[in-house]
């Protein structure tokens, strides 16, 4: 038996492969036991002190991977000896274009090299190509070395180490790294494509949809009856703005009054479900007992931020953005909702319902914002609000209430 398998050892049927050049424990480990870690600094720090522990002098590692995140190009991890916890770097979008990431090894990794290499031990520091070698050399590192992890369609993260034993990294402890670059791209792959999906979600459905996707609210029509304060508030003469003002101008415009309404929302506690063209739409659960005035809040501050946008606006000679606001409470279907394979997870009822028909209002009566006597009444803010009457609203049978804020608009902060 063994005769024969040294006959085909080298030939086109010899079918053992060349990875792992050798077994290790700490390969096991990374194939086979990290699969309930969510977090890859996690595994990162773990698996350097392993090494450290069966003595490959790591005294450094760090990844780097590009995400697809609204705010963020990418994000790097750092570990160093005695750290506990890794050190998480998250980098905005233009990073790759300053002088410090072009003068770095980082950007030859990603340019397409599949090795970079630094002996930190050099007499002549003047070799040193990039200024981090000055730092890891300031540190009493001895040697850096950088690879490519190669994900699905050829998406390229990095991960680097660097010793601080005399001389390096030895021919063993380079074949002993290599062998982990395999295993690492899957389990750094996996965890990567779960937070993308989980910042996808995110980004485009909101925190609580998203953590309902991802626990298998997939299917449509499932969903709840919540019940919760309903704001719906759109802009005005955004139609003629679009007209007047070219395509780049009116993104930034759009985007100003976006983040102005929307951080106050998010701060305390409600969330967008969605955005429609020019409006939004967001709740704020009765789970919490503050929710209603949690949303008063939010509008207050929304409005001060506006504000400001509009004396910046002037300045630059841009339009004044209006806006109309419409508050309601009550209970709502909070799901899935549309086609058979394209669902959108939102709420539907009669409380969205006058919710919006007061947005609507607020163009008749000149108010900014109008809130549903519901609303008011259940807030506790009566004597903050000016009782306009009740108004026959489309698709209702009864008129309903509806307050404004006062001239002043001034919220009591302890409604």
């Amino acid at each position: 038996m063994q005769s024969s398998i040294a006959a085909i050892a080298g030939s086109e049927n010899d079918d053992r492969g060349s990875w792992p050049t050798k077994q290790s424990k700490i390969l096991d480990w990374l194939m086979n036991d990290v699969r309930e870690q969510r977090f890859i600094d996690n595994i990162l720090v773990e698996l350097c002190e392993k090494m450290r522990a069966i003595g490959i002098p790591v005294a450094r590692s760090t990844m780097h991977f590009r995400t697809m995140h609204p705010q963020w190009l990418g994000a790097r991890i750092l570990w160093r000896t005695g750290m506990k916890e890794g050190d998480i770097a998250t980098f905005s979008y233009g990073v790759e274009n300053t002088p410090q990431f072009l003068a770095s090894p980082i950007n030859e990794i990603f340019n397409g090299a599949t090795e970079v290499r630094q002996n930190l031990e050099v007499s002549d520091k003047d070799q040193f190509v990039y200024p981090l070698y000055k730092e890891l050399y300031a540190e009493r590192l001895t040697d850096y070395i950088a690879w490519p992890i190669y994900h699905t369609l050829g998406k390229r993260h990095i991960v680097t180490f660097a010793s601080d034993a005399p001389g390096g990294f030895t021919d063993e402890h380079i074949t002993f790294l290599k062998d982990l670059l395999p295993a690492l791209t899957m389990v750094t792959e996996i965890r990567l494509k779960n937070i993308m999906a989980r910042t996808l979600l995110r980004t485009y459905v909101g925190p609580h949809a998203s953590e309902q996707i991802l626990a298998g609210a997939t299917t449509r029509g499932s969903g709840a009856t919540v019940g919760a304060a309903i704001l719906i508030c759109d802009l005005r003469d955004f139609t003629t703005i679009s007209d007047m003002w070219p395509r780049d101008d009116v993104i930034e415009l759009l985007n100003g009054y976006f983040d102005a309404m929307v951080e106050p929302i998010e701060k305390h506690g409600g969330e967008i479900l969605k955005f429609m063209g020019d409006g939004l739409l967001a709740i704020f659960p009765l789970s919490d007992p503050n929710a209603c005035h949690n949303l008063l809040l939010s509008i207050r501050e929304a409005q001060e931020a506006v504000t400001t946008l509009n004396e910046e606006n002037r300045k630059q000679g841009r339009e004044v953005l209006r806006y109309g606001v419409g508050v309601h409470v009550g209970d709502v279907m909070y799901g899935n909702i549309g086609s058979r394979t394209r669902l959108d997870f939102t709420v539907i009822g009669p409380a969205v319902n006058i919710a919006s028909r007061l947005e609507t209002l607020t163009k008749e009566v000149k108010r900014p914002v109008l809130l549903s006597k519901a609303f008011v009444e259940m807030a506790g803010c009566q004597r903050d609000m000016e009782s306009l009457g009740a108004f026959p609203l489309k698709g209702l049978g009864e008129p309903v209430d509806v307050f404004a804020f006062t001239a002043k608009e001034k919220l009591l902060q302890d409604a």
